[in-house]
């Protein structure tokens, strides 16, 4: 039986998506068809229309004559993405809270919550992290907007990298909790206009505090002078 070839496209999208977010396939890493194709046993075809979809998502950079490579983000590229992140989770907040079932998205990030309070006091950030990211995605699901699901899922991966530098920031995850529970309270009284300004407010302090800590390791990693 014959594979359809977009369950093939698919299957290396996946992978490579997954590779790049997860990085093992680390930023400045050149993409080559044909190591791909050993490696996953397809052919060239679906491999290339895989790449060139990452490509216009900006999750691979094209390079005339030299190929694909894994995208090496700088702080203004970071920032940008906050800026995005910053409009899309005050739409999708401001829905969420004026939603009928306001009180049960309320109640699922509350339990969130409590497991980010418990991964702070264990000091993981990775699982801080992978909770900060479901905390947003259930705000973003509970928006009822379906159009801006999948803008915010190719959103979500691209900033994954911010979110875990971002929590290094000293003193920032207190405030993150902090800035969390406004954005639950105004959730669970159906407060759209609190909503909003809360989670804005929260994503331009988290933007914020990444570009102190960039700037802070920047100025760390310089040669001192003689």
């Amino acid at each position: 039986m014959t594979v359809p070839r977009n369950t093939l496209l698919n299957a290396a999208y996946d992978y490579l998506r997954a590779a790049i977010i997860e990085g093992s396939l680390t930023p400045g890493s050149r993409v080559t068809v044909r190591p791909l194709s050993e490696q996953l046993g397809l052919s060239p075809t679906p491999i290339k229309a895989a790449l060139a979809a990452l490509q216009r998502e900006g999750f691979l950079v094209a390079v005339p004559h030299r190929g694909y490579f894994v995208p090496e983000a700088t702080t203004d590229d970071l920032l940008e993405l906050y800026e995005l992140r910053e409009a899309l989770d005050g739409i999708a907040a401001r829905r969420a809270a004026g939603a009928p079932d306001h009180d049960r998205i309320a109640a699922q990030l509350g339990h969130l919550l409590e497991k980010q309070r418990k991964a702070i006091e264990a000091n993981n950030l990775h699982s801080y992290g992978e909770l900060d990211l479901a905390f947003h995605r259930l705000i973003w699901e509970g928006s009822g907007n379906r159009r801006l699901i999948p803008i915010a899922e190719n959103l979500i991966a691209q900033v994954r990298l911010g979110n875990r530098l971002s929590a290094r920031a000293p003193g920032r995850l207190p405030v993150a909790i902090d800035e969390h529970e406004a954005i639950l309270e105004a959730i669970r009284k159906g407060d759209p206009r609190a909503a909003e300004r809360h989670i804005r407010r929260h994503v331009h302090e988290a933007g914020q505090a990444l570009q102190r800590y960039l700037e802070v390791r920047s100025a760390a990693d310089e040669p001192q002078q003689p």
